[in-house]
């Protein structure tokens, strides 16, 4: 897997995170550093998280189902991205909730790092993927973006949020394309 897939990847995983991160700037009256960075530790951390947790499971399945490998990480992204653009299509509103309490991040942290997992199950499938640096960057680029989205909804308000899940939506299904296709032999 080459970097800018990677990248692709980091921050098409990183969309949601970034919605939810500009609720969070929204219904904040004054934005501050520090609470940019509780806002990007909590989902930069999940985003590197699940993904590892997902590699473990899915290398231990590895053997049994190699022949299907690139099959999985297509499906899996494929679903992820469409979800994504389904939320991004949808008309219900997401409420802006200013907390920054344990609980409550917990909660969003793990919901917006749902998808991160199965991606992570994908990553097991593919040679030679160093797991820690890709999980790393990904934690990287959704720490870096969530908390960007923090000052965004604060300026901006809900006016790009349907876009960033549309986007990533696409580049988790482009990614996944590409990968069975690469396995087929129709992309060198």
């Amino acid at each position: 897997m080459t970097l800018a897939s990677l990248f692709l990847i980091a921050v098409g995983l990183s969309m949601d995170a970034f919605a939810v991160a500009i609720c969070k700037g929204l219904a904040l009256q004054k934005i501050k550093m520090k609470q940019c960075t509780i806002v990007g530790l909590w989902f930069g951390g999940f985003q590197a998280l699940m993904p590892a947790l997902g590699f473990l499971v899915g290398y231990r399945f590895q053997e049994k189902i190699t022949f299907l490998d690139h099959w999985i990480a297509f499906v899996l992204l494929g679903i992820i991205g469409a979800n994504m653009i389904r939320e991004s299509l949808s008309k219900e509103e997401e409420e802006a909730d200013a907390s920054l309490k344990f609980k409550d991040m917990l909660v969003l942290a793990v919901a917006t790092s749902i998808d991160a997992l199965a991606v992570g199950v994908s990553f097991a499938f593919i040679p030679n993927l160093p797991i820690v640096p890709a999980v790393s960057f990904i934690g990287i680029i959704t720490f870096a973006l969530s908390a960007v989205g923090v000052k965004v909804g604060s300026v901006f308000g809900t006016k790009y949020k349907s876009k960033a899940e549309l986007a990533g939506g696409v580049i988790l299904i482009l990614i996944g394309l590409k990968i069975l296709l690469e396995h087929l032999g129709i992309l060198g």
